[in-house]
C-alpha cells in the first residue's frame, strides 16, 4: 500500500516561499526535504513500488506546485539530507536538468553541464558496482532524455547566425560535449556491458527469465545496467535515424524481437518511440509491408489504452506521435496499397484523417507530390547535422540542412514511383495482357514499357533484415514472351469483425433508447 508523505499535503509556510519570486538555488523547501529523504531511503531498500510512485507522481505534483517556471533546488543543498551519497546525487541531477529542459530553456552551460552528469552517471553503471532497482519507467527516461538532449544541442549549435562571442568561446573550449561518439560509444557500451544481447538469446533457450520478470530482479540484484542496455538498443535506433542512417539503426534493434511483447512494451513512451523509429526506418528502406505492419500495430493498441494515460506526464507527447504515425501510414499506403494489412478501426481512423489526401496522392501530379512534401515534413523525426559548425565568419544557420537533405532523398523516390501508378491501374484491371497493347494504353513504345516494367519490380521488391528479398506489391506479374501474366492478391474479406462491430453499435443504441424515459 502507498505511503503518504507530507509533499502531497498543503503547502507548509516554507513552500509558499519558494513562489515565483526570486529563485534561490539553495533554498529547500520542507516538501522536497521530504520528498528525497524519502526516496533516498526507498532507493536504498530496493522498494520499487514506492520509488515509482515518487518518481511518476510526487515529483510531477511538486514540480507542478513549486517549480512551474523555476529550477529545483540545486544539488548541493539536498546533499545534505541523503548523506552526500554519489549516486543518488547524480540521479537527482539527471531529473533536476530534465525538468529544466521541460519547463525553461537550458542555458549552453547548463547544456554542458548536463552531459557531464550523463557522463559521471553512465560511468558509475559501466564500472561501478551499482546495487538498485529502479523503475523501467524512469530508466527508459534516462535514455529517452539522454538522446533528446543531444538532438536538441544538435540543433541549438547549428544555429550559428545569432551566438554571442561568449557562446561560441564556450562552444570552441567544450568542443567534446554532445559529440556524436560520445553519445553512440555510451549507448553501445551500455548494450555490450550489460550482456543484453546474450541475455535474450539464453531466454529464447528457456535459460533466462529477461522479459518474464520485466527486467526487474527478484534475486536481489540490480535490474539498473541490463535494463539500460535494453533501452540503449531503442536509443541507438533513434540516434541512426536522426543521423539518416537507417541500416544500422534497424541492425542495433535486431536482438529485440519486436513481434514478442518484450520490455520495450513495459513503457508506453519506450513502445512508441521503437514502433515509431522502426516504421520511419523501414518506410525509408522502401519495406513498406513490415511499416504497415507495425504502425497498424500500434495505432490500435493507442487507440485502446490511450484513455489509461490521460494523467500521464507523456499523455500530449502520446497523442503527438499517435497523429504522426497516421500520417506516415497514409504516406505507406499511399506508396504501397496493402489496406488488407489495416484493421479496420485503424482504418476507420485514418480515412477521417487523411481520406482525401490519400486518394489525391495516388494521382501523382504536382497537388500529390506537395502532399508527399507535406505529411513527411509533419511526420519525420528531427534530423541532426551531427558535426561541429564552422566558427569562420559568416556565421550561418545549418539546422535545417540534415531535413532538407532527407526530403529531397524522400521526394527523389516517390517521383521514381509515379510511372508506377499507371502500370499498376492496368495490371489491376487485366489478367493477362500483350507488351504491345499496354505500351499502346501508355502511350510509350516497347523498350521504355519494358524499363518501366523493371523498375516497378524494382521498386516494390526490397532486402529485409536478413537480406532476404522480399515484395510489397499488392499486384504481380510476370512475362512469358511478350505477354504480361498478372497474379493478383485478393484481399481476404472479414466479414465476422463488421457484423461484430454493427451488432455491438446496435446494442448501444438499443441501450440509450431505453434509458430515454418518455413523457
Amino acid at each position: 500500500m502507498a505511503t503518504s508523505y507530507d509533499y502531497d499535503e498543503a503547502p507548509s509556510r516554507h513552500d509558499d516561499q519558494a513562489g515565483p519570486q526570486i529563485y534561490d538555488p539553495n533554498f529547500v523547501p520542507d516538501s522536497v526535504k521530504s520528498f528525497v529523504t524519502h526516496l533516498y531511503r526507498h532507493i536504498r531498500d530496493k522498494n520499487v513500488y514506492e520509488i515509482h510512485q515518487m518518481y511518476e507522481t510526487s515529483f510531477q505534483t511538486l514540480s507542478d506546485r513549486l517549480f512551474k517556471d523555476a529550477p529545483w533546488p540545486s544539488v548541493d543543498a539536498v546533499a545534505n539530507y541523503v548523506d552526500n551519497d554519489h549516486v543518488f546525487c547524480l540521479l537527482y541531477r539527471e531529473m533536476w536538468f530534465r525538468h529544466l529542459y521541460a519547463r525553461l530553456s537550458p542555458t549552453l552551460k547548463q547544456r554542458i553541464d548536463s552531459w557531464d552528469n550523463y557522463c559521471s552517471l553512465f560511468q558509475v553503471v559501466l564500472h561501478g558496482v551499482v546495487n538498485m532497482q529502479l523503475p523501467n519507467q524512469w530508466l527508459w527516461d534516462m535514455v529517452d532524455e539522454f538522446v533528446y538532449q543531444f538532438q536538441s544541442f544538435c540543433q541549438y549549435r547549428a544555429k550559428m547566425k545569432n551566438k554571442t562571442e561568449q557562446e561560441i568561446a564556450l562552444l570552441r573550449q567544450f568542443d567534446q560535449a554532445w559529440n556524436v561518439y560520445g553519445v553512440l560509444n555510451f549507448l553501445q557500451a551500455l548494450v555490450e556491458k550489460s550482456m543484453i544481447i546474450q541475455i535474450l538469446e539464453q531466454e529464447k533457450e528457456g535459460l533466462e527469465q529477461f522479459t518474464a520478470t520485466d527486467g526487474y530482479d527478484y534475486n536481489g540484484g540490480s535490474n539498473v545496467l541490463k535494463v539500460l542496455g535494453y533501452f540503449s538498443m531503442v536509443g541507438l535506433l533513434r540516434v541512426h535515424c536522426l543521423l539518416g542512417d537507417y541500416h544500422t539503426g534497424l541492425k542495433c534493434l535486431l536482438p529485440i524481437d519486436i513481434s514478442q511483447q518484450g520490455v520495450y512494451f513495459s513503457v508506453i513512451g519506450s513502445h512508441i518511440t521503437t514502433i515509431y523509429h522502426y516504421g520511419f526506418a523501414n518506410l525509408m528502406l522502401r519495406r513498406y509491408v513490415d511499416a504497415i505492419r507495425e504502425f497498424n500495430k500500434i495505432l490500435l493498441y493507442i487507440y485502446k489504452t490511450k484513455q489509461y494515460h490521460q494523467k500521464s506526464p507523456q499523455y500530449e507527447q502520446i497523442l503527438k506521435k499517435n497523429e504522426q504515425m497516421y500520417a506516415l501510414l497514409a504516406i505507406c499506403l499511399s506508396l504501397c496499397p496493402q489496406v488488407k494489412l489495416v484493421d479496420e478501426t485503424v482504418n476507420a481512423q485514418l480515412r477521417e484523417k487523411y481520406g482525401e489526401k490519400m486518394a489525391r496522392m495516388q494521382r501523382y501530379d504536382d497537388e500529390a507530390f506537395a502532399l508527399y512534401d507535406e505529411l513527411f515534413s509533419y511526420a519525420c523525426p528531427k534530423f541532426i547535422t551531427p558535426s561541429a559548425p564552422s566558427f569562420e565568419e559568416p556565421l550561418v544557420n545549418y539546422n535545417q540542412d540534415a531535413y532538407r537533405l532527407q526530403l529531397k532523398l524522400f521526394l527523389y523516390e516517390v517521383k521514381q514511383q509515379q510511372l508506377l501508378s499507371g502500370v499498376r491501374t492496368f495490371l489491376k484491371v487485366y489478367s493477362t495482357i500483350s507488351l504491345g497493347k499496354l505500351a499502346n494504353y501508355m502511350e510509350v513504345d516497347e523498350p521504355t514499357l519494358r524499363t518501366i516494367l523493371m523498375t516497378y519490380k524494382h521498386k516494390t521488391h526490397a532486402v529485409n533484415s536478413e537480406g532476404k528479398i522480399i515484395s510489397n506489391a499488392d499486384v504481380d506479374f510476370y512475362i512469358d514472351d511478350d505477354m504480361i501474366h498478372v497474379v493478383d492478391s485478393k484481399p481476404v474479406k472479414r466479414y465476422g469483425d463488421y457484423f461484430l462491430r454493427q451488432i455491438a453499435k446496435l446494442e448501444a443504441v438499443i441501450n440509450d433508447m431505453d434509458r430515454i424515459k418518455l413523457e
